[in-house]
């Protein structure tokens, strides 16, 4: 056996061994790498590379956008920006059967678009209004299921993190300006097809209708949302004109957020602290496992397993929608165990050249893969947002997998629309000549 396949067992078999281990995923990702490299120290001192690899993996102007999208999202997480989206999708849905349900959706989609975090909006959304749904009935692991799912909106509708560090990945063929107008219509999509299923299910349970809000109503509460939307106009508006880059549109965010909260009251200077050293924690994850993750992916790239798995695939199975289809199964099944991040990271490398070969656009193919694995972080046993939203619900997971289930499947229908159908996703990039 040479060293070379000796090296790729020893990482792969490392790896999941420690995810098995319940050792956390960016440590599993460093450790296995660094075992592979040092099997290869006749080329190269192990140790020192690893460390080159996970400096340089970081050393991306555009990934100072992620620390600042993070700051944000949490200063609208506690500046009362959810209580005025949910109050104005409110006033829009609230009079259809299973208004409180189409609530949750509207104002996920449009809290975790404004604060490019599924977390933040599940954690946000998911606090004030499974209260409110079981005093109208619903029950809390259907509301759970419905803020768990319509969450994931925000990864794909712009600013978002994810698409970010897919640009990075991507080593330039997929410009953030592009990836941020593609990801519009299929997380439009998402939050359309969890809505159709909800009225399915709210006629054949008579969920209750909510009072029907007047046109002054619903200028009112728009009134009061229209600084806290205006925030997606400005941010994704001036990346698309060429005003500014992501990362300046990401400083731009939290000026513009925490004038915002500061203005509405409910977030005060004494919150600031606290605010910026949960953000700072948050970073240094999402950092860490970027470092990590760049660490093994250019392992992957020295070992030539991208070009293994391109020729295999392009070799056993030679219909293009049969590729797209095996691709799609494996990224299922890598999101249900790896967080998203690592995740964008590490496969990106992989697949880009083999559906690239095969026509699909790379900013297609962003869209493709991280609605995979939007879908992967609601499913256990790693799925973050699962254990997020059933916390938030107060609700333990497993009570919440059976109704999460037919929204999982909603999700999967989508991903196969948005895989076979390209215009879902390039429409939009191709008309702002992207």
């Amino acid at each position: 056996m040479s060293i070379e396949v000796l090296s790729i067992i020893v990482l792969f078999v490392s790896f999941f061994t420690l995810l098995l281990l319940k050792v956390p995923v960016a440590y599993s990702i460093g450790i296995s790498t660094t075992l592979s490299l040092l099997l290869n120290i006749d080329k190269m001192p192990g140790i020192t590379t690893i460390a080159q690899r996970m400096t340089t993996g970081i050393d991306s102007f555009a990934l100072l956008a992620i620390p600042f999208f993070i700051l944000a999202g949490e200063i609208m997480k506690q500046g009362g920006i959810a209580n005025r989206l949910i109050n104005f999708a409110k006033s829009l849905v609230a009079s259809l059967p299973g208004g409180l349900a189409y609530v949750n959706v509207l104002a996920s989609m449009l809290f975790g678009a404004i604060s490019g975090s599924a977390l933040a909006a599940a954690s946000a959304i998911g606090s004030i209004m499974t209260d409110r749904m079981e005093d109208e009935g619903y029950p809390r692991t259907f509301s759970a299921s419905v803020n768990i799912t319509s969450s994931t909106t925000g990864l794909l509708i712009p600013p978002s993190n994810i698409l970010i560090v897919y640009a990075l990945a991507s080593g330039g063929t997929a410009s953030v300006a592009a990836l941020f107008i593609a990801g519009y219509l299929p997380g439009i999509l998402v939050g359309v097809a969890i809505m159709g299923y909800i009225a399915f299910v709210s006629i054949n349970r008579g969920y209750t209708k909510g009072k029907r809000a007047t046109f002054k109503e619903i200028w009112t509460y728009f009134r009061k949302a229209f600084f806290s939307l205006l925030l997606l106009v400005v941010v994704v508006g001036g990346i698309v004109a060429g005003i500014f880059t992501a990362t300046e549109a990401s400083v731009i965010a939290v000026l513009y957020a925490a004038v915002l909260a500061l203005i509405y009251g409910d977030m005060k200077m004494k919150n600031l602290p606290g605010i910026l050293l949960s953000s700072g924690k948050t970073t240094a994850v999402v950092m860490f496992l970027i470092c990590t993750s760049m660490a093994m992916s250019w392992l992957f790239s020295f070992e030539g397993i991208p070009e293994m798995i391109s020729t295999f695939l392009l070799e056993s199975l030679n219909n293009k929608f049969a590729i797209f289809l095996a691709i799609n199964i494996i990224l299922l099944i890598i999101g249900t165990f790896m967080d998203m991040t690592p995740a964008v990271l590490i496969f990106t490398p992989i697949f880009l050249p083999v559906v690239t070969a095969l026509g699909m656009d790379p900013v297609h193919f962003g869209i493709v893969i991280v609605l995979n694995l939007c879908i992967g972080i609601c499913t256990p046993p790693v799925g973050t947002l699962l254990f997020v939203g059933s916390g938030v619900a107060k609700v333990s997971v497993t009570q919440v997998i059976r109704p999460l289930l037919p929204f999982l499947v909603i999700m999967v229908i989508v991903l196969m629309l948005i895989s076979y159908i390209p215009e879902l996703s390039m429409f939009l990039p191709r008309l702002f000549n992207l």
